[in-house]
């Protein structure tokens, strides 16, 4: 592979997670930069040098169909997605591919790793969602990566994620924080879904966000219902620890909060918090 080249930088030693869930599909052709950009909710153009973007492809009426990070190489796009949705998404990018000049595989023998620090041996990326979540790299060739804390670092963060949160064609981006988690360019024109998504942000019709649960002990099962009294507000997501990811809906959960309504999950009283980067 030959990436565009940047400096290195001393890093701190940190662990380097292999992201087992995570798979990368190659992006390459004459047409590649213009095919992606008018399909996907970030904006290419803006990308720094040396550095991905992250971004979704969505539905026409603005449902997420897959999530992904999009890094770019001299020669092509790596899109490091959910292992379970590459299969899907490569049929779908094709589909759009028509008469663009672009080719679309995926290559197994790349990897994903995760660390805290940067990841200075390998041609890595300050994770773009937000500073906190660390660093990644897409690699042939690892000798190092550890079981690490990447998902417990993302949960305790509020930051949801494809496959371990929701499945293609079931939330919004909004419902999981993503046009705060730089996922999406209001400014960048046409893509899947634009109309849709715009008129949310325009008309601040918000309905929904994912928050972060804090338990006394080991958090419900995912899926469980969160409640305040006779109403639900939402559901339980990924976890970790006594923390987990919740789904809300921000009307109810207003209510429940102006009626001093105790709220839980099953027989456990739970703690909702915005996450930092919603305040």
């Amino acid at each position: 592979l030959k990436f565009t080249k940047r400096r290195l930088h001393a890093a701190p030693m940190s662990k380097i997670e292999h992201l087992t869930d995570r798979a990368v599909l190659r992006l390459s052709g004459d047409d590649r930069r213009a095919f992606l950009q008018g399909l996907i909710t970030q904006d290419i153009s803006q990308r720094p040098e040396s550095s991905a973007i992250f971004a979704a492809l969505l539905t026409p009426q603005g449902k997420i169909l897959f999530d992904f990070f999009v890094l770019e190489t001299v020669d092509d796009f790596l899109i490091d997605c959910h292992k379970d949705a590459a299969p899907a998404l490569l049929k779908r990018l094709s589909l759009y591919k028509l008469r663009a000049k672009v080719s679309i595989s995926e290559v197994s023998a790349l990897s994903v790793l995760a660390s805290e620090h940067e990841i200075t041996k390998y041609t890595s990326y300050a994770d773009p969602r937000l500073t906190e979540l660390g660093w990644r790299a897409i690699t042939t060739d690892y000798d190092e990566a550890v079981p690490g804390d990447y998902a417990s670092r993302r949960i305790a963060l509020g930051v949801p994620e494809f496959g371990a949160d929701f499945t293609s064609d079931e939330v919004f981006l909004t419902d999981v924080n993503y046009d705060c988690l730089n996922g999406v360019s209001y400014k960048k024109g046409c893509f899947i879904g634009q109309e849709v998504t715009s008129r949310m942000k325009r008309k601040g019709d918000i309905r929904r966000r994912t928050l972060v649960a804090e338990f006394e002990g080991a958090p419900p099962e995912k899926g469980a219902a969160v409640t305040a009294g006779a109403s639900t507000l939402g559901e339980i997501l990924s976890s970790a620890g006594n923390i987990a990811l919740a789904q809300i809906r921000l009307d109810r959960l207003e209510k429940a909060q102006a009626d001093q309504t105790p709220i839980s999950s099953g027989d456990q009283a739970l703690h909702l918090r915005f996450p930092d980067y919603l305040k």
